[in-house]
């Protein structure tokens, strides 16, 4: 398993970084299975593992802590914080109230002292950047939190951050955590390169783009993909613009030598400004498959006809489960009041 530095961290990770999102109540219910998968993996060299308060509601990071038992140093442990944890008012998002009560929980689940990396799972309007990183920059002189990071932030927000850092002399975000893979490269525009400029490191989630790219998904078939991702994405998976390019591109894939599998995620390692790809096996053999194709490296030819079918920069649809900004999702927000729009 290759390795890279994460960022200007000093922290060294491999290539790909497990995630595990589908542990728990939503994937693999089973625990000592997914402690048989997070052990199998660590023993492939990955040494990079990836949760979130918010996955499975916290059975997720039990699973983890269950896992990392005896190995814990040997690992670079990364979770996050925004989502909705159980009912009632500020339980989520970006507050400092927040932040402060739920890395403690987070730590109980974990069973650890400390996080390397705390990221912001997503934007949060309501809250001021200056208040989050004022919350953050406390946990890491505390030693709970050795990194920062963000996660599916636009690249004006990041920005933002780095500047609200340095003007008030805070911690600024190590990292990010954005949606790419073949089929949504839009972050090539602004994304990837502000990382690089910041000195990010960046875990890129989905570069399966949700299960599309192992070529099980495939058009006029029937999918034989897990439930609970199809009840998560089924405009997702019908898209008949992502089918096209995925047809494609397993011809590309073919003609190569190898899975739509491996190329797809040779791909997303492949771009100077990506650290580390997430993978999200759910069981054994999936992580046996990914783990056979963290060789690979794609030739110029290859990565030229990829550009053909998905020019880069750009996006063929949309992720459903992918952060859309309230400005696009609340059709108020991009409309002048009527009684404004009759004066005009």
């Amino acid at each position: 398993m290759r390795t890279r530095m994460l960022g200007r961290t000093g922290i060294e990770v491999s290539t790909y970084c497990l995630g595990t999102m589908m542990f728990g109540q939503v994937g693999n219910p089973d625990h000592d299975d997914c402690v048989r998968i997070i052990h199998r993996a660590l023993d492939a060299g990955i040494n990079f593992v990836d949760t979130a308060d918010v996955y499975s509601y916290g059975e997720t990071e039990e699973i983890v802590g269950k896992a990392l038992r005896g190995r814990r140093d040997d690992v670079v442990l990364a979770t996050k914080v925004n989502g909705v944890m159980g009912e009632g008012r500020n339980r989520s998002g970006s507050s400092r109230r927040w932040i402060i009560a739920e890395v403690e929980h987070s730590l109980r689940r974990l069973r650890t002292d400390y996080v390397d990396l705390y990221q912001v799972h997503h934007p949060d309007p309501r809250t001021d950047v200056e208040e989050t990183l004022s919350a953050l920059t406390d946990l890491v002189r505390t030693g709970k939190v050795r990194s920062i990071g963000s996660s599916n932030l636009p690249a004006a927000e990041i920005a933002e951050a780095h500047w609200a850092s340095e003007r008030l002399g805070l911690q600024r975000f190590r990292t990010e955590q954005p949606h790419y893979s073949i089929l949504n490269r839009g972050i090539e525009r602004d994304v990837l390169p502000v990382c690089e400029r910041y000195g990010m490191g960046t875990l890129v989630w989905s570069p399966l783009a949700g299960g599309l790219l192992t070529g099980r998904h495939r058009k006029g078939r029937p999918s034989d993909g897990h439930p609970a991702r199809m009840r998560w994405l089924p405009r997702h998976m019908t898209d008949d613009h992502k089918l096209d390019a995925v047809e494609q591109l397993i011809q590309v894939a073919e003609q190569a030598g190898m899975s739509l599998t491996h190329m797809a995620m040779a791909f997303t390692v492949t771009h100077p400004g990506v650290t580390s790809a997430i993978i999200g096996p759910r069981t054994a053999a999936q992580l046996d498959d990914l783990i056979a194709g963290a060789g690979v490296v794609l030739g110029d030819d290859v990565l030229d006809r990829i550009d053909e079918i998905v020019p880069p920069g750009t996006d063929v649809g949309a992720l459903d489960i992918a952060y859309v900004p309230p400005a696009v999702a609340n059709p108020a927000l991009r409309r002048r009041p009527s009684d404004e729009r009759a004066a005009v």
